[in-house]
């Protein structure tokens, strides 16, 4: 199955399509199909209209209940990755008004609770002072002024004890000059100061030192159940449990790599000092 981005998130009918059909070919009804997976009719009934999404145990109980050979179930768990995952590019968030987006961040922060951000090559709306945000959005040609304030009420989750956050920043991250050297200063030592924080455990991983895993993307998964990637022209947002598991991973090893804490702060002291020295 090629990937087209723009298809990404559409072949949940054609996935429910090809699961009726099977259940068909199989001389099954929706009732005896579920007595044979253990599931409710109902249930049956909605993933086959495309109204519920299955899980991958739902999935392994249908195939095998179907008898499904090969070639078949290998087509199934493509179209059940792909239907898992969604894409948002930067050009349709923009046309709908980035402020939106922060309204559906703010959202899928209120109903989590645990959180962890890897920080590529900058730093993230919720650790940001007013002035990087407003220089993080300063290409975009809409105004961005509700977006702006949108991205500081967020800030506010991060005081919910009731919620973990663990952020990883590289060196990148959060020495990319994006402001001038005092206000880079200024967006440093807010880092140090969060990390102070009961609920929230801030790394950072210097440039020196081996690291044989080398990440391509800025990502967060949220609760274990959703992963969001970001690249230049936009989100992706996967919700298939083994690209969760396999960002977990990645997430872990990254973990392993960071300075938190004490040595944390003593570096991320040394970097702005350093942009105060540049003054």
């Amino acid at each position: 199955m090629t990937f087209d981005p723009e298809q990404l998130g559409q072949p949940k009918q054609e996935l429910a399509a090809l699961l009726k059909e099977l259940r068909k070919r199989a001389g099954l009804t929706g009732d005896r199909l579920a007595r044979r997976c253990n599931m409710s009719q109902s249930k049956i009934s909605r993933i086959e209209n495309g109204k519920a999404q299955p899980s991958l145990l739902d999935l392994e109980r249908i195939l095998r209940a179907v008898v499904a050979p090969p070639e078949v179930i290998e087509e199934v768990i493509a179209l059940a990755r792909l239907a898992n995952t969604e894409w948002q590019d930067l050009r349709s968030l923009r046309r709908r008004g980035l402020e939106k987006k922060q309204t559906e961040l703010a959202a899928l922060e209120y109903s989590s609770t645990e959180f962890r951000f890897f920080l590529l090559s900058m730093i993230t709306g919720l650790l940001s002072t007013p002035e990087y945000i407003r220089a993080s959005l300063s290409h975009s040609p809409a105004d961005v002024t509700k977006t702006i304030a949108r991205k500081l009420e967020r800030q506010e989750v991060l005081y919910d004890t009731k919620k973990r956050f663990t952020f990883i920043l590289t060196e990148q991250a959060v020495r990319w000059p994006l402001l001038p050297p005092a206000a880079m200063a200024m967006q440093i030592d807010r880092l140090a100061s969060l990390t102070h924080l009961t609920n929230v455990k801030l790394g950072v991983i210097p440039i020196a030192g081996y690291k044989p895993m080398a990440p391509m993307d800025t990502f967060t998964v949220y609760d274990n159940t959703l992963a969001t990637v970001e690249n230049t022209t936009g989100v992706v947002i996967l919700r298939d449990p083994r690209d969760i598991e396999m960002h977990l991973e990645l997430f872990s090893t990254l973990e392993g790599y960071a300075l938190f804490g004490g040595e944390a702060r003593a570096l991320l002291a040394e970097w702005s000092a350093a942009c105060r020295h540049d003054l």
